[in-house]
């Protein structure tokens, strides 16, 4: 399934900076890294229940915003790029 992954890290204290950290590490560990928040890629129901779970573990509930878009396979969804930076997925299939 296609997966888009974006969050919010409140950044109030010294340690939110550590939270916004590991939560990027795991979005790099399952997806690329699009923009500052923005992740995208292919996973698996599976994969994405374990992104879940190690995200939830992080992230402060009550302050923080995580938002997983999921397009079921067989729905193509249509990406448009209006600037000159390079596509940093041009070489995901």
């Amino acid at each position: 399934m296609k997966v888009i992954f974006v969050y919010d890290i409140e950044l109030k204290f010294k340690e939110d900076q550590k939270r916004l950290n590991r939560i990027k590490k795991i979005g790099r560990k399952y997806l690329t890294h699009i923009q500052k928040s923005v992740f995208e890629g292919e996973l698996t129901e599976s994969q994405i229940y374990k992104m879940e779970m190690e995200v939830r573990k992080i992230i402060d509930l009550n302050r923080d915003s995580v938002i997983f878009y999921i397009l079921p396979d067989g729905i193509k969804l249509q990406r448009k790029i209006i600037s000159n930076l390079p596509d940093k997925t041009h070489n995901v299939l």
